[in-house]
């Protein structure tokens, strides 16, 4: 992709450009983007993997929001393009100073290690402590300067120094009470020392989390509360989604930023995840640790308080319905796993959702309940646990307790109420769930409400912020992404990948599709690990094998393996950061992992750390219970034919695949072979397999570079394409 030499250089948002010249589409896409924020619209924007979507986005989002008085909020679900929006902001800020905050979640940056309740109720304690000694000071001044008076013959003066002294009288009475409270003694420094060293020291760099930890573990200071205070109208704040796809935690972190939402510019980055990452922010859960631990807290307040009865029979009931449930529910029935000794330390689904009555789990706690009534049961239960949740922050706050108690009984009523009101609306998808103690070996279960559609969580967040970019590589089709999130008439754009197109080959393999009628014959599979062992032998460096499941990643790990290459297996529960940077360091290996792993996106591989990357397969998700909602409740919602099916399978399992394929080309200079193996991408697919093709699914302009070729005649493509870019060392290309 050539620079652009020509063009409005002058035009403002450049400011914010810290590289010589804009990419020709990095100039256009800013021109588009800029102009859509003046008519505060949302903008879809796809490019190509390494084609800088972010500093295309910021510039002008930087240059709209400095303009309007408006906070640019930028964010990401992948932590190595946290890293990356770091390092783009220390370059803007090298040419253009800013105002920058990188900001992260409470639980990573205390310095004592208490969870949220806690900190609130210390750092409320301390305040009050703080507050007092102010105006024991201010109180204390005021008796002096009344003294000097009365001593020069002012009669009211003294009159007016014994009310104070009777006030200062009360404060130290109400210290000495405060003082007994716990307190945070970092916070207390924060509180009762000047910040303008911190606030000068913050800006003047794009400092992270753990720089403003270090900074205030050295100096006795809470990094966290003093971050906050310095938030207020900076010009860019960097976090993760949590913190806008949470309508509290949005809330919340907006008044931080002391913005309303009209004030704030919106940039998601991977926008492609916002789908998914809002359904899980949405779903509520209850496990039956907690139930078990909410009936504990009731027997102690059944003498005390006739609530506790109420609120006992309504837990108990929804307790033992769950437990009923999960236990008829596990075996060969579902999805869920095939026997109690089975169930693992991760949590397994066990279906309970009906098409034609309530779902199993509501349907055994309606059998299980007897009382008054259910509601009046949970509105009661409700009340004791608010009442038990203000005692227990009480006790904390004063210094009864260690500890800042969460009220269980609340946490379980008002989830067993979310889920017997909401769990037949639209959209929302009510489970069970087991899984296996690794302490006591024990299995418990949990329910859940799994919220199916996203626009239910985005749009309002969408509705209420001034204007939003989402960018990504893998954004299209765009009507889709626009109808799924709630966008209303959004600006849309998409780039192709612009760097010469000689430097690199797509290839379309037509091997036998990988079915999972036939994935385990061992003519299909002898013909995929030929495929690989050839791309491996007749590949300039190393490879990069994507595969639908980690357990076909380790098949072929082992097919092939006799290649000469260092394999590397990436396997759940190990480091894939550690395997990544043993991989990159090695020129010649291949590494094969999931296409639903890690490092399918948002990782670079860039110019010899991988050379060749294949997608073995149509990577299509599981297709489990849960799964067969969303497409259920996409199809009700969504007026179009085949709506569930596309837009919750077809379209991401794309994406997936086109993510994975951007991992390798990421400069003009690079250069590399891209290969889908599987007859389902091949371009006559869409005539000799017709429903089962995706081909049609690849934007226009991918589908015109994918070559189709035979098993038997890859390596010579291969061969070729990296004797065409003068790959091969002194030793000479290997003989096919």
């Amino acid at each position: 992709m050539a620079a652009s030499d020509g063009g409005a250089d002058d035009a403002d948002y450049l400011r914010f450009f810290p590289k010589p010249s804009p990419y020709e589409n990095q100039r256009e896409a800013m021109d588009r983007i800029r102009e859509a924020l003046d008519e505060e619209r949302d903008v879809l924007f796809e490019g190509a993997c390494g084609t800088g979507k972010t500093l295309a986005s910021l510039a002008p989002a930087l240059d709209y929001a400095r303009a309007e008085d408006k906070t640019v909020v930028i964010t990401t679900n992948v932590h190595q393009q946290m890293r990356q929006f770091v390092r783009d902001a220390r370059d803007i800020h090298a040419e253009e100073p800013l105002r920058a905050v990188v900001f992260r979640g409470k639980g990573s940056m205390c310095h004592i290690d208490v969870d949220y309740q806690e900190c609130q109720v210390l750092r409320d304690n301390t305040y009050e402590v703080a507050e007092a000694e102010r105006e024991k000071r201010e109180l204390e001044r005021q008796q002096e300067e009344l003294l000097d008076a009365a001593r020069d013959g002012d009669d009211a003066a003294a009159e007016a120094r014994s009310a104070v002294m009777d006030e200062l009288e009360a404060v130290d009475d109400e210290l000495d009470d405060l003082r007994e409270q716990n307190v945070c003694e970092r916070y207390y420094e924060n509180l009762t020392t000047e910040s303008d060293d911190f606030v000068g020291w913050l800006y003047d760099d794009v400092r992270t989390p753990d720089d403003v930890y270090e900074y205030a573990e050295e100096n006795g200071l809470c990094g966290y509360e003093l971050l906050k205070d310095a938030m207020e109208g900076v010009d860019l704040a960097v976090c993760n989604y949590h913190h806008l796809l949470d309508p509290g935690i949005r809330a919340q972190f907006f008044r931080w930023l002391d913005r309303d939402p009209e004030d704030v510019v919106v940039v998601f980055d991977e926008a492609h995840n916002v789908e998914d990452a809002a359904r899980d922010h949405a779903s509520k859960a209850l496990t039956e640790n907690t139930l078990d631990e909410a009936l504990n807290e009731l027997a102690g307040e059944t003498e005390t308080d006739a609530r506790a009865e109420y609120a006992e029979n309504v837990l108990r009931a929804f307790r033992d319905a769950l437990v009923e449930t999960y236990e008829a529910g596990i075996g060969p029935r579902g999805d869920g796993p095939a026997s109690m000794e089975r169930v693992g330390e991760a949590w397994a689904d066990v279906p309970v959702a009906n098409d034609a009555k309530r779902d199993d789990l509501t349907l055994a706690f309606l059998a299980a309940y007897e009382g008054r009534g259910i509601s009046k049961d949970l509105d009661a239960a409700i009340s004791l646990g608010e009442d038990l949740e203000e005692a227990y922050e009480d006790a904390y706050r004063n210094g009864d307790a260690s500890t800042r108690e969460e009220c269980q009984t609340l946490q379980a009523a008002e989830f067993v109420d979310a889920y017997l009101t909401d769990g037949d609306e639209l959209g929302q998808y009510p489970t069970a769930a087991v899984r296996r103690d690794a302490g006591t070996d024990e299995v418990y279960g949990r329910a859940e409400l799994y919220t199916c559609i996203p626009r239910d969580v985005t749009a309002e967040l969408f509705d209420a912020v001034d204007a939003s970019v989402l960018m990504s590589a893998t954004l299209r089709p765009f009507d889709v992404t626009g109808e799924l999130l709630g966008l209303e008439d959004p600006v849309t754009m998409a780039y192709g990948l612009e760097f010469p197109e000689e430097r690199r080959r797509t290839f379309a393999v037509d091997t036998e599709p990988l079915f999972s009628s036939n994935r385990e014959e061992s003519a299909t599979q002898e013909e995929v690990a030929g495929v690989l062992a050839d791309a491996v032998r007749f590949t300039a460096g190393s490879c990069l094998f994507f595969f639908p499941s980690y357990g076909e990643a380790e098949r072929y790990h082992g097919l092939l393996d006799g290649v000469d290459a260092t394999r590397y297996l990436d396997e759940p529960g190990t480091s894939a950061e550690e395997l990544r940077q043993a991989f990159v360091a090695d020129e010649n290996g291949v590494l094969f992992t999931s296409l639903w792993g890690t490092l399918a996106e948002g990782v670079s591989f860039e110019g010899e750390d991988a050379r060749t990357v294949a997608v073995v397969g149509v990577p299509y998700p599981r297709l489990d219970a849960r799964a067969e909602a969303v497409q259920d409740a996409y199809d009700e919602a969504f007026d179009r034919e085949d709506a569930g099916w596309r837009y919750a399978v077809e379209i991401p399992t794309v994406r997936k695949t086109r993510q994975a394929l951007g991992r390798v080309i990421r400069s003009p200079d690079d250069y590399g072979v891209r290969m889908l193996v599987d007859r389902r991408y091949t371009a006559d697919s869409r005539t000799s397999m017709r429903k089962y093709s995706v081909n049609p699914s690849f934007p226009a302009e991918e589908r015109a570079e994918l070559v189709d070729v035979e098993p038997s005649k890859l390596k010579f493509a291969t061969l070729n394409f990296y004797g065409d870019v003068d790959a091969w060392g002194p030793e000479g290309p290997p003989r096919p």
